[in-house]
């Protein structure tokens, strides 16, 4: 848990505020001490790190001190302005770290076809979606599937051909990127030939994030896996790339893989 060092270190003539930094701390230390026995229940050893500071820059530092595989944070919902041009804490966490992120959302409200759904996430290991655009990032969260093993019970591989790529284009050109995409997928497929849970294949064609989010729903997934891709970093900041935009518009938790 992150203290903010505004909390308690910048006051107008009061100087470090040490009492309200113990407080905090307390606090945090009785709520933690439940989560720490349900992790036990599970044969989860825990470590409580408590610090001051800065969210993000100290839960990096934390990362690489505790050499972490994974960082699971919490969705917060922000305010329009907040989600045009700030980006917000986790987005931000997806751009920064080195270890993979996976954003949590355990009840999401949605809407789908003009319909208001509530969907509850409580066994997001057991069908989890690889979307790929073949990039490297994408073939480290390909890799990052072998971690899967004993709790996936099916795995989905999907690509999307982008609609821009297909206007314009002869019925010939089209089939070519069509078996090009599917023999890729394939090949990722046969990268997992021996894990422990079957593999399947989605091909797509339209704008990238609303078929990654529809081939997720309608494939049932209960995780989508990405690398991070998209835009470079000011345009990624202003606009958001691909990957941060599933992980901020889809109703399922995102691991993203750096």
């Amino acid at each position: 848990y992150v203290i903010d060092r505004e909390d308690v270190a910048f006051v107008p003539y009061g100087g470090y505020l040490k009492k309200e930094e113990v407080r905090i701390r307390e606090m945090a230390e009785t709520r933690f001490t439940e989560w720490r026995k349900m992790l036990l229940e599970h044969q989860i050893e825990s470590t409580l790190r408590i610090e001051v500071g800065g969210d993000n820059a100290s839960i990096l530092d934390v990362a690489q001190e505790e050499a972490v595989d994974l960082i699971v944070a919490g969705r917060k919902d922000r305010d329009l302005f907040e989600k045009i041009y700030v980006g917000g804490h986790v987005l931000d966490l997806l751009r920064r770290s080195s270890v993979p992120i996976l954003m949590g959302k355990y009840r999401v409200n949605y809407e789908s076809a003009g319909t208001e759904l509530v969907k509850v996430n409580d066994a997001i290991f057991t069908r989890p979606m690889l979307a790929t655009d073949w990039s490297e990032p994408s073939q480290h969260a390909a890799d990052a599937l072998n971690a899967f093993s004993g709790v996936a019970e099916e795995c989905v591989i999907c690509h999307v051909i982008d609609e821009k790529l297909t206007k314009g284009i002869s019925e010939a050109d089209f089939d070519a990127i069509r078996q090009e995409s599917q023999a890729r997928l394939d090949a990722v497929k046969d990268q997992l030939a021996d894990a422990p849970f079957d593999v399947s294949t989605c091909l797509a064609v339209g704008q990238t994030v609303p078929e990654i989010l529809r081939v997720s729903r309608e494939q049932k997934a209960s995780l989508i896996v990405m690398g991070r891709t998209g835009k470079d970093w000011f345009e990624e900041y202003w606009l958001g790339g691909v990957t941060h935009r599933v992980a901020e518009l889809s109703e399922l938790p995102v691991m993203v893989v750096p």
